[in-house]
C-alpha cells in the first residue's frame, strides 16, 4: 500500500477518507484538517491568546502539539480533579509537555477549591461524569477570562462529538441539540469554546500522538466505567466499519442541515450568580452549590 501524497510505503490507512499515508504525509494531512477547521468557522487567528484544556490524555495534547507547530499562541490549563494516583500521572504527563514545549501552563486544583471529584461523587447522586463536566466547563471559562484569553480549545474529536449527537438526537434533547457545534461563541459571561479537532477521529489523534511521541495517560478516568457514550461509541465504530465515512457524514449533515434552523433559547442564563458571578439560570450556579453555598 502506498501513499497516496508521496507513493512512499505507507503506514496509516484512512478508509473514510480513501485514502492511505506515510507517517509524514499523514502529519501533513492532520494538521491541514485542524487548519481547515480552525479557517472555516473562524475559531481563532495567531493574534489570539488561545487556552487549551489539557487533561493529559492523547487528545488534548495533541490538539495543544498540533496548534503551537501550526503557530498558534497557546497555553493550556489543567484541571486537578483529586482523583487519587489517576490525576496525579495526569499532572506530571501534562507539565512534562509544558516543559518541554516551554508555553505556560495553568492549574486549578479541585482539592484546594474544595470539591475534588471523589468528594462531589459523595455529596450528590448525580452521574459522577455530568459532576466533573459540569466543574470542568466551571474553571475553564472563569479561569479563560480572569487570566486574558480570548478563547478556550478543547480536543473533543470526531468520535466525542459524533456519540454526542446521537445521544441528543437518540433522546431528542432539543436543548443540548442547539448548543452542539465546533465553536460556541462568546456571550452574556461566557468565553469563546473552539473544537478544532472536530474533523479527525479517535484513531487519527491516536497515530498523531504516537507518531509525535506524545507521552500521556494511557488509562481510563476510574469513574468513566460504564460511562453512556462509551457505548454508543463501540456501536458508531462498528457502523463506520462497515460504512466508511459515516461519522462525518452524520456530523457535517446535522451542521449543514439542522443545526442552522435552530435557535437558542433566549432565556437561558440570564442570571449570575451572586457568590461568584458565573452565568446560571438561577441564583447560585452548580459549582457554588457544590461547595456549600445556599
Amino acid at each position: 500500500m502506498k501513499c497516496i501524497r508521496c507513493k512512499k510505503e505507507a503506514e496509516v490507512e484512512l478508509k473514510s477518507h480513501n485514502a492511505a499515508f506515510c507517517r509524514d504525509c499523514f502529519l501533513h494531512f492532520f494538521e491541514n484538517q485542524v487548519e481547515k477547521a480552525i479557517k472555516k468557522h473562524s475559531m481563532f487567528s495567531k493574534a489570539d491568546k488561545v487556552l487549551v484544556a489539557v487533561s493529559g490524555g492523547k487528545d488534548s495534547l495533541t490538539l495543544w502539539s498540533v496548534l503551537l507547530d501550526l503557530g498558534y499562541n497557546a497555553d493550556g490549563l489543567f484541571i486537578n480533579l483529586g482523583i487519587n494516583n489517576f490525576s496525579e500521572i495526569a499532572r506530571s504527563k501534562v507539565e512534562k509537555f509544558a516543559q518541554i514545549r516551554k508555553v505556560k501552563l495553568i492549574t486549578v486544583d479541585l482539592v484546594d477549591e474544595g470539591i475534588s471529584i471523589p468528594d462531589v461523587k459523595n455529596k450528590t447522586r448525580r452521574p459522577v461524569c455530568s459532576l466533573c463536566g459540569q466543574i470542568k466547563r466551571y474553571y475553564f471559562n472563569m479561569m479563560g477570562l480572569t487570566e486574558g484569553y480570548s478563547v478556550l480549545a478543547t480536543g473533543h474529536n470526531l468520535d466525542d462529538e459524533v456519540s454526542r449527537l446521537f445521544s441528543n438526537v437518540l433522546h431528542w434533547k432539543m436543548e443540548y441539540l442547539k448548543d452542539q457545534s465546533p465553536v460556541l461563541p462568546s456571550e452574556n459571561g461566557l468565553l469563546k469554546k473552539v473544537k478544532p479537532l472536530y474533523r479527525v477521529t479517535e484513531f487519527d489523534t491516536s497515530a498523531y500522538a504516537f507518531f509525535k511521541d506524545l507521552d500521556f495517560v494511557d488509562i481510563a478516568c476510574p469513574f468513566s466505567k460504564g460511562a453512556t457514550f462509551t457505548v454508543y461509541k463501540k456501536h458508531l465504530n462498528q457502523i463506520e466499519f462497515s460504512f466508511p465515512g459515516t461519522k462525518i457524514d452524520f456530523y457535517q449533515g446535522f451542521l449543514k442541515k439542522l443545526r442552522p434552523i435552530m435557535t437558542n433559547d433566549e432565556n437561558s442564563r440570564k442570571n449570575t450568580c451572586k457568590i461568584c458571578g458565573y452565568p446560571t439560570f438561577s441564583d447560585i450556579c452548580g459549582v457554588c452549590r457544590l461547595k456549600g453555598y445556599r
